[in-house]
């Protein structure tokens, strides 16, 4: 019996993302401050032998940014930063992100926290992996209200990379740059394909028996609730608490 629970199947999930062999290799992935379960992932990378470099932005010991996202930006625009991973308030089909707000600008709909350098790691991070553990017609919409970073760009534009893919509380998205299209790779355990297509606002691809996301192994279970959890305590107190039961030492 498999006790994993969800926030394990995303990591795993996200982990196998980031060894995939079809994709370009990863080197040095960063990750961001409010993102426990893609540092779960890394770190999962980590201690499973693989030499990843990992940057954590707000880790409180052993940061190698000690001017934060600056030093970030430009280990990026100068190609050392292979993999990141970017969310947003409204994701559409095209992999463009809105981390703006909805509704006519101004104007008086929700407010999202804000751009930042959404667009610039998109552009200049050869690999990117789109994250968002809501899963709704709200979020996945047919297409964002404003575009804070483009899923695509047009040929003259110069951009090193794209997304790899899209991972939600209910399934994996597989992104095809040249067809600016998802398709559907894997749903979790407990989903459909048709309760993915009822709460996902775009149109996506889909194979004829779309496989179900494999659950953590024993051996990464086991990682995740020990070596993993210990380089994460610091950090994700509050995460670490709630999914393993762990509290940091006083």
């Amino acid at each position: 019996m498999n006790d994993a629970a969800p926030e394990e199947v995303l990591a795993c999930a996200l982990a196998r993302l980031i060894l995939d062999p079809a994709a370009p290799l990863v080197r040095h992935v960063a990750v961001g401050a409010a993102s426990p379960i893609p540092a779960a992932a890394c770190w999962l990378v980590r201690k499973s032998g693989h030499p990843i470099r990992l940057s954590l932005l707000h880790r409180r010991s052993g940061n190698p940014f000690t001017e934060g996202s600056r030093e970030l930006f430009d280990l990026t625009g100068q190609g050392r930063i292979d993999l990141f991973f970017l969310g947003g308030g409204q994701i559409d089909g095209q992999a463009n992100l809105n981390l703006i707000g909805t509704g006519e600008w101004p104007g008086d709909g929700v407010r999202f926290p804000g751009s930042f350098g959404s667009a610039f790691m998109y552009m200049m991070t050869p690999r990117t992996i789109l994250f968002r553990e809501e899963h709704s017609a709200r979020v996945l919409v047919p297409r964002v209200d404003h575009v804070s970073a483009p899923g695509v760009s047009a040929p003259e534009v110069f951009r090193r990379g794209t997304a790899q893919a899209l991972v939600t509380g209910r399934c994996v998205f597989r992104f095809d740059a040249v067809r600016a299209r998802f398709t559907l790779e894997s749903i979790h355990p407990g989903e459909m394909v048709e309760s993915i297509r009822a709460n996902t606002g775009f149109e996506f691809d889909a194979p004829g028996d779309v496989p179900t996301t494999p659950a953590p192994t024993e051996a990464e279970r086991g990682l995740l609730r020990g070596p993993v959890c210990d380089e994460m305590l610091e950090t994700y107190p509050e995460f670490c608490a709630r999914v393993w039961g762990r509290a940091a030492a006083a």
